[in-house]
């Protein structure tokens, strides 16, 4: 049966319900805090958040206990990973009063371009990758680009080694030497042969991260993987924030066994900040900054100028031909 296509009107029609539901969620929310706020709060102690219900915050507080909060007005939007300042209530809730620098912020746009966070003081990105289905450099690239310019460390994984066989191996391998070779980490796993996990679980203690890949690289599998008591930990958020069981849709931050937190955003392919500028761009691209500000031209493009910096590094092979051909094809999109 083939898929009903919405009509422009449809889809406006659909958008203004969705968000006058979102404004009504956010008023009771906000008239919820003011009245745990009237019934009287204790002191303020710090928490951070693990998962966003929408009308309820799951923070967990520096014993590890979970608690259900809500949000006081014009604190903007609160994601997973904050760290908040909050009050328990005699009511039983908690209401968060103030929201605490973030170091960083991964955001997407929304249907209309709109960038919204998705999770914050992130210190590493892990854009997953696979044979099958087959990856995309380009695609990778993107991640990089967007990775630096928000401030984020990445790797790469190459995940579902057991796909592999001695012709496939050092083909796939060969593709993802060069990113190894200007400074991101590549690391291999898989979870069918219990192979690199324990290696990744080193990789990923002491900090907060998030898996990011196309569709079918078996993020969901590493998850699971990585943490044995996800159900366990996903049933208490769950039930703290008044859903059931249902988080599928839900940002949610766990813990890692070796240390390290591991945030868990299903459906995270597409990520901003938006790229306003070629010079965003050539920055974006970390083997490039050694030589900008070297070519003949000061507003050079890297496109076809003559006595280019970054050409001239591409054919002395010190930077990989297919990078810059990346950088020209984000330039060319930027541009039109």
């Amino acid at each position: 049966m083939a898929k009903r296509r919405l009509s422009g009107q449809q889809k406006r029609r659909i958008h203004d319900q969705q968000q006058a539901r979102l404004g009504r969620s956010t008023e009771r929310a906000e008239k919820r805090a003011q009245r745990l706020a009237d019934a009287g709060l204790g002191p303020e102690q710090p928490g951070r958040v693990c998962a966003n219900f929408g009308a309820a915050l799951v923070l967990e507080d520096d014993q590890g206990e979970l608690h259900k909060c809500h949000a006081r007005q014009n604190l903007g939007p609160i994601t997973c990973g904050d760290r908040v300042v909050w009050q328990a209530s005699e009511l039983g809730d908690g209401v968060v009063t103030a929201v605490a620098p973030r170091n960083t912020c991964l955001e997407r746009p929304d249907s209309h371009g709109r960038l919204r966070p998705i999770a914050a003081n992130l210190d590493r990105l892990v854009i997953v990758v696979a044979s099958a289905p087959d990856f995309s450099e380009a695609m990778i690239d993107r991640y990089l680009v967007a990775a630096e310019l928000t401030g984020i460390p990445a790797a790469l994984l190459l995940n579902k080694t057991d796909l592999l066989n001695v012709k496939t191996r050092p083909q796939v391998e060969a593709r993802l030497a060069d990113y190894g070779r200007i400074g991101y980490p590549v690391w291999q796993a898989s979870c069918s042969a219990d192979h690199g996990l324990d290696t990744l679980l080193e990789a990923l203690a002491g900090g907060t991260s998030l898996l990011v890949g196309q569709s079918g690289v078996g993020k969901s599998s590493l998850v699971n993987a990585l943490i044995p008591g996800r159900d366990i930990r996903t049933g208490a958020l769950s039930k703290t924030g008044g859903r059931g069981t249902h988080t599928t849709t839900v940002t949610t931050l766990y813990h890692l066994a070796g240390g390290g937190d591991l945030v868990d955003s299903p459906g995270v392919w597409e990520f901003g900040p938006p790229i306003d500028s070629a010079t965003e761009l050539e920055h974006g691209f970390i083997e490039f900054r050694a030589h900008l500000g070297h070519c003949r031209f000061a507003d050079c493009s890297h496109l076809v100028e003559p006595g280019c910096a970054i050409e001239a590094a591409v054919k002395a092979g010190e930077i990989a031909h297919r990078r810059l051909k990346s950088y020209r094809q984000l330039h060319n999109e930027l541009s039109g």
